[in-house]
């Protein structure tokens, strides 16, 4: 776990679930999304208002593995963050389902070894990677388990090999959908609800920031 300091930066990199309508600069008034970002960045900034913690968000919607090793560099590396968050895989999933355009499990396992590589060799930072999820709402989703899961052992491995903190949505998710229709958490299986997106940041919470 983290303890955070003070003026320490935390990165949020990602897809759409982490992207969730993030401003791209200037005087928007959502720079974070309203996703789990933005609740994790308020809920913490409530707790330590003494700490000045500085949040960014770098998701972007759509994007895959392979694309956040191509811009690693300009949205991650050079911001210079003190904990770098990681929330990716979905899509790689979901491109075999909607285009035929399948990333194989050992293709997604290099582009994110390759990330926490280079977080490692040129940051000092504390790595977060968050567990990919689905849920099976509507029902085909619960077909892309099949691909998924080898993705989330993937996370799961590297989590080991590097020693980061681990955040596992995909279990909690499962679990909080045995006591209420999964929809109530991600009306299409893959983007969270505000309730979904609350639950996240709880367990984003828990699992990284030491009180």
């Amino acid at each position: 776990m983290i303890t955070l300091g003070t003026g320490m930066r935390i990165l949020f990199q990602g897809d759409s679930i982490t992207d969730f309508g993030r401003g791209r600069g200037g005087a928007d008034p959502r720079p974070l999304g309203t996703g789990y970002v933005f609740m994790i960045a308020a809920r913490l900034a409530a707790r330590y208002p003494a700490l000045g913690l500085v949040f960014l968000n770098r998701g972007i919607s759509g994007n895959r593995a392979k694309d956040l090793e191509a811009r690693w560099d300009a949205d991650c590396l050079a911001l210079a963050p003190d904990v770098v968050s990681i929330l990716i895989g979905i899509n790689d999933t979901w491109r075999r389902y909607d285009s035929g355009d399948a990333t194989s499990a050992d293709a997604f396992r290099d582009s994110c070894r390759a990330i926490l590589q280079r977080t490692r060799e040129r940051l000092g930072a504390k790595i977060v990677i968050c567990e990919p999820f689905v849920l099976p709402v509507p029902p085909d989703r619960a077909s892309w388990r099949v691909d998924l899961d080898a993705k989330i052992a993937a996370a799961r491995e590297l989590a080991r090999e590097f020693g980061t903190i681990y955040v596992p949505f995909d279990g909690m998710f499962a679990a909080a959908s045995t006591t209420v229709d999964p929809a109530y958490w991600a009306a299409d299986g893959v983007h969270p609800t505000d309730a979904g997106s609350a639950l996240m940041a709880e367990e984003w919470i828990r699992r990284v920031v030491r009180e």
